[in-house]
């Protein structure tokens, strides 16, 4: 016997920062309007909740990761973890989000039809199908695997005696105290595990084959903390918004701009950071101009005050093999080791690896064009969240929510029942982000394509996409709208 599947108006995919906040805005738009979350792990908060390693925390200050719509009220700019997870928690408790989310759903294919004009979604849960049909699809879902991080083949890996943790696995019993650990990599998370494995007793020397560029950042925003103590809540946190948009942005852009100017201006406050006669040339210069990659960010400078007490040695150099005691460099140095912790990145998947089809054909995706960054060529009633990568992912994520509910209000006006962007032949193609970092130049040959004007150009600017995403006009020649098919009377 055969069952009609459930039909929701969007469905949303992923139960993280995005996925919540896309809820939001959804139902605070269109109260009557049906949704489901489909979450593939068995919890809410993505990101926030799948990882534990020591001392996690935001690599963006709280007032732009934070949502527009809801006030970040906790004391620190650079907040850990479980704050966040705590403040995503609450977002969907508040508004009766998590009534809507759908656990241990992991979707795998989804199918488009004009004739019916609606997606056939297919999920895996707990090892069964299940299929929901919707109106909207729209993708929640991050930009990297939550079941495998990325790790380099390393000669000679197993012949190390101690214990090799990925952060994105990070076991719960692991105890660091008095063992010498040494961190690979030079990302966010190894400049947050460092400091913190120290706090927890370690000898920690953090391993790097290139540096990034690393600056110190208050923990707390002592501008928000002035405007808290005469503002509401929400004016506060506003002009707080407001002023680290600015000041990011002026940063980037002086970076683009001036990078040589930047780059010695980093290299002037790192020498107050750090000892004296601190060799910042090998350890702190990076071979990319500032903002080629993400900026990372420690709070009240806990890196270089790990450095100055002698808690933690910063080595760069490369790796020739793994040893039974821990790791033998190129230069001809070893390194003792009890733990090694390999923060070398991430996998990255588009969509969380969806299988996505309209109408019979598989969409592919690096022959797809980003239109306006939120959205496909030639893929109807479909939306994705990629935030910025040098800014705040939340400032990207709202935008982005915002111009789906006009884009959803537009179709409602006029008798839409599809929207679909159209590539234009002429538009010339170019690779869709253009950042360096590994875990994105792995895979770029798999993502689609932007293109070399607008509406398919991505900009990594958020004021510059406020007017055309918040205020700018839905309809474009980029964007075919088409009504549902006129219902044929039945005979009687």
């Amino acid at each position: 016997m055969s069952t009609t599947p459930e039909h929701v108006d969007v469905l949303i995919v992923g139960a993280g920062l995005s996925g919540v906040g896309a809820a939001h805005h959804l139902q605070s738009a269109f109260p009557g309007r049906t949704y489901a979350i489909l979450e593939m792990r068995e919890a809410i908060g993505g990101t926030w909740d799948l990882f534990r390693y020591p001392g996690i925390r935001s690599d963006s200050d709280m007032f732009t990761l934070g949502y527009r719509f809801r006030p970040w009220l906790g004391d620190k700019a650079i907040a850990d973890g479980d704050s966040i997870l705590n403040y995503v928690r609450d977002t969907a408790a508040e508004g009766g989000i998590d009534r809507h989310i759908r656990y241990r759903h992991r979707v795998v294919r989804a199918e488009w039809s004009s004739a019916a004009n609606r997606w056939t979604v297919t999920a895996d849960h707990d090892g069964e199908s299940v299929v929901i049909t919707a109106g909207f699809l729209f993708s929640c879902s991050g930009y990297y695997r939550y079941d495998r991080g990325y790790t380099p083949e390393f000669a000679g890996r197993d012949r190390f005696a101690g214990p090799i943790v990925h952060p994105q696995h990070w076991p719960e019993q692991l105890d660091v105290a008095g063992k010498r650990v040494v961190v690979i990599g030079s990302g966010a998370t190894a400049v947050t595990l460092g400091p913190a494995l120290t706090a927890q007793g370690a000898r920690v020397t953090m391993l790097q084959r290139s540096p990034s560029y690393i600056l110190s950042m208050p923990a707390r925003d002592a501008f928000a903390d002035r405007v808290r103590r005469v503002l509401p809540a929400k004016a506060a946190y506003a002009l707080a918004r407001a002023k680290n948009v600015v000041f990011s942005t002026v940063m980037y852009q002086a970076s683009q701009r001036y990078p040589a100017r930047v780059r010695a201006w980093i290299h002037g406050l790192q020498t107050r950071w750090l000892p004296a006669g601190y060799d910042i040339g090998t350890h702190f210069n990076p071979a990319y101009n500032p903002w080629d990659q993400r900026l990372c960010l420690v709070p009240n400078g806990d890196l270089f005050r790990a450095i100055r007490r002698g808690e933690l040695e910063m080595v760069t150099d490369h790796i020739d093999t793994f040893t039974e005691s821990g790791i033998d460099l190129r230069s001809g140095r070893h390194l003792d080791a009890d733990v090694i912790i390999t923060a070398t990145g991430l996998n990255l998947v588009v969509f969380g690896g969806v299988e996505m089809v309209v109408d019979g054909r598989s969409v592919h995706l690096p022959d797809a064009m980003a239109y306006k960054a939120m959205m496909l060529s030639d893929v109807p009633n479909f939306a994705f969240i990629i935030g910025y990568t040098n800014a705040s992912w939340t400032l990207k994520a709202d935008l982005v929510c915002e111009h789906v509910v006009r884009l959803l209000r537009h179709m409602d006006a006029n008798g839409y029942a599809a929207a679909t962007p159209v590539r234009d032949p002429a538009v010339g193609t170019a690779p869709f982000m253009d950042f360096e970092p590994g875990y994105v130049r792995r895979v770029l040959d798999t993502l689609p394509k932007q293109g070399d004007r607008a509406p398919w150009k991505l900009t990594m600017n958020y004021l510059s996409d406020i007017p055309k995403l918040r205020y700018g006009r839905v309809a474009d020649p980029a964007l075919r709208f088409d009504r549902a098919p006129a219902k044929v009377p039945s005979a009687h």
